[in-house]
């Protein structure tokens, strides 16, 4: 069989050919980094009480320790994968979308790190569920948080393993050791449906060498690994965006050279569903099995009158059989701004190109806002261009959902809270206020500005927008002749995802060894017990994460999204009420809990049946599910506490009237 490309993304040869495994190298001092604190942290676990240390690091987190962690684990791979995906396919807009972003630290750590961490303190509890249990003493709620948990957390698991496999790829690509061993593997997997049907040999491997080294990182050093390789990561992450943004603003002319070329885009056109796409003709019967890659360019005369020529990106990768001379439906996009369309001819030697071949059958569809005359500049202004949507990608009504989303989700993120119940005392978590609202600030406005003008060098990626970021780190670094800083650059997302992966490992592993065996199965198990679960936990949960990551969701910032808000939904009323609220009970906290929860998932299952796609759920008077699922929330709760029983006043005594505990 004969490739007409070997990567999704066409692009420039990765390094310099003085220095072509310059990314391994990279990769590989990364990887030897983060085993070596794992080792370290593992040490440290033996000195102390292994399920505190394992799952807590000790209650002793400093200012730089818990910043950078929090910030590391907030700072996902949507961050570096599908926030830039976003800003890639609809533009300027997104500055707004993130906008709140900056004060999420103040709403998180503000609002419940003081006296989230003094109830975990006075309850003895390492993971959310044990403050919820504790805090309404019921074991039941105990275990309905732990199942929401798991539910939403292994949605975002899948998608970070993505985005991780994802950006590997980019990395590696071009490497010979890493494309032989690509080959051999697909090789192996030849035959075997789930592995080889639809599955990049080169996605496959990385997926392999991703997912084995979190998971053994993860389950070797516990806590503390997490935490230090997270400040390893958020200084990765932030150096990286800030060496992105001037060489990115310089090669697309500036920011005024670039607005002004978005302002002339017309978004592309598509195939739509399972039908649709062009029609491929060779000039002559394919020797052997020929397969059209993602990625390739395929050009041809103007149609009639038109004085533009036709340039269509591969989307889904094809397959002309031996002997046959045509393809029906391949999948791809089809550029329409001319400036776009004139870049990629002009760079045509360094691009992939699939010649001898003729275009027929067109069946495209063009987006549902974005391309009409009256629409015109839709890339720089309100609400942004949308495939799917007539009234664009964030209007009005949206965008102050998504404000109020970001700036309070954040709260309801059981990633977040594990963070807030480690750290050492107040002036810690003070300090860590300003670090890390200043950490956001250099991050998510360069990302914007870095994507948009992605769009001007880059264009014809939105079928594979999710690879942006490590396509752009490359391209960028190529093009100033130091290929070898693609390495150091494409560590930034990689960081990014590795720091919310062993994060989430960690949350899923705890719920099921704290709070499903040892507080309701075994509570008189011991250590060793309990160690030897937890490494097997961790590393069971991150197994079965890798295997479904073979054939994930496209979209990773659709399924960012929908965690996030379902999380907030379901815990945030119940943290909130038992933090600050005397007289909430465990049945209001249920209330609570399980009302945000199905009225949020109701808005998606709704989208669903009316939009058919459960990632485009149904905004009721035009608002996003999070804020419905919130106002249910905090309503359930408060109508169901009042209509039964006050806690017992032993349980009320305990958490508001005794002297406060370690900060």
């Amino acid at each position: 069989m004969s490739f007409l490309s070997t990567t999704n993304v066409s692009l420039p040869t990765l390094f310099a050919e003085s220095n072509p495994n310059a990314a391994l190298v990279s990769f590989l001092i990364y990887t030897a980094a983060v085993f070596v604190i794992a080792a370290l942290s593992n040490r440290l676990l033996k000195s102390k009480s292994f399920l505190s240390e394992y799952f807590l690091g000790s209650r002793g987190l400093g200012v730089w320790a818990f910043a950078l962690t929090f910030a590391a684990t907030s700072s996902s791979g949507g961050s570096f994968t599908g926030f830039p995906s976003k800003i890639y396919s609809h533009g300027w807009i997104l500055a707004l979308w993130i906008g709140s972003y900056m004060v999420v630290p103040i709403c998180t750590m503000g609002l419940i790190g003081k006296r989230l961490n003094q109830v975990a303190r006075r309850s003895g509890s390492i993971t959310v569920p044990d403050v919820v249990r504790d805090r309404f003493h019921s074991p039941v709620l105990g275990l309905m948080a732990v199942s929401l948990i798991v539910f939403f957390m292994s949605f975002n698991l899948v998608a970070q393993f993505k985005a991780g496999s994802l950006i590997l790829q980019t990395l590696l690509d071009g490497v010979s050791i890493f494309e032989s061993t690509a080959d051999g593997l697909a090789q192996a997997v030849s035959g075997i449906p789930f592995l080889s049907d639809g599955v990049s040999p080169e996605y496959l491997l990385c997926l392999l060498v991703f997912g084995i080294a979190v998971i053994i990182y993860t389950t070797y050093g516990g806590f503390h690994a997490v935490v230090w390789t997270d400040v390893m990561q958020g200084i990765v992450m932030v150096i990286g965006v800030i060496i992105m943004l001037p060489l990115a603003i310089s090669q697309a002319g500036g920011l005024e050279n670039t607005t002004k070329l978005m302002a002339k885009m017309t978004p592309p056109r598509f195939s739509a569903g399972d039908k649709g796409g062009i029609t491929l003709t060779l000039d002559k019967p394919a020797a052997e099995n020929m397969r059209v890659e993602v990625g390739t360019w395929i050009t041809d005369k103007p149609i009639a009158d038109s004085k533009v020529p036709l340039l269509f990106r591969v989307t889904a990768a094809a397959e002309i059989p031996a002997g046959e001379t045509s393809v029906d439906e391949v999948k791809v996009i089809q550029l329409t701004t001319l400036d776009d369309i004139e870049r990629i001819l002009g760079r045509r030697e360094s691009e992939n190109f699939l010649d001898g071949v003729t275009v027929s059958n067109i069946d495209l569809v063009q987006y549902a806002y974005g391309e009409e005359a009256s629409q015109q500049g839709a890339y720089i202004v309100g609400p942004g261009p949308s495939p799917s949507s007539n009234t664009g990608f964030l209007p009005l009504s949206l965008a102050i959902s998504f404000f109020f989303m970001w700036a309070i989700s954040g709260t309801g993120q059981p990633a977040n809270m594990v963070r807030l119940m480690a750290f050492r005392d107040t002036k810690t978590l003070q300090r860590s206020i300003c670090t890390v609202a200043i950490y956001y600030t250099l991050i998510y406005f360069p990302l914007v500005v870095i994507f948009c003008c992605a769009r001007v060098l880059l264009p014809g990626m939105e079928g594979e927008s999710d690879r942006i970021m490590p396509a752009m780190a490359v391209y960028l670094t190529e093009h100033i002749g130091m290929g070898w800083l693609a390495g150091l650059l494409v560590a930034a997302p990689f960081a990014a995802v590795m720091s919310t992966v062993d994060s989430f490992l960690l949350l899923i592993s705890s719920a099921w060894v704290r709070d499903v065996y040892q507080r309701n199965i075994n509570p008189e198990a011991s250590e060793k017990t309990i160690k030897l679960l937890s490494y097997l936990a961790t590393f069971v949960v991150g197994t079965v994460a890798m295997v479904v990551a073979i054939n994930p969701p496209q979209f990773l910032q659709d399924i960012i999204v929908y965690v996030g808000s379902g999380l907030a939904a379901s815990f945030l009323a119940p943290i909130i009420y038992g933090l600050y609220w005397r007289r909430v009970n465990a049945a209001g906290a249920m209330g609570a809990m399980l009302g945000g929860f199905g009225l949020h998932l109701a808005m998606y299952v709704t989208g669903y049946f009316e939009n058919g796609s459960f990632f485009k759920p149904y905004q009721m008077f035009d608002f996003d599910p999070i804020i419905v699922g919130l106002f249910g929330s905090f309503f359930c709760g408060f109508i169901v506490t009042k209509l039964t029983a006050p806690p017992p006043q032993e349980l009320v005594q305990k958490f508001f009237y005794t002297e406060k505990a370690g900060s």
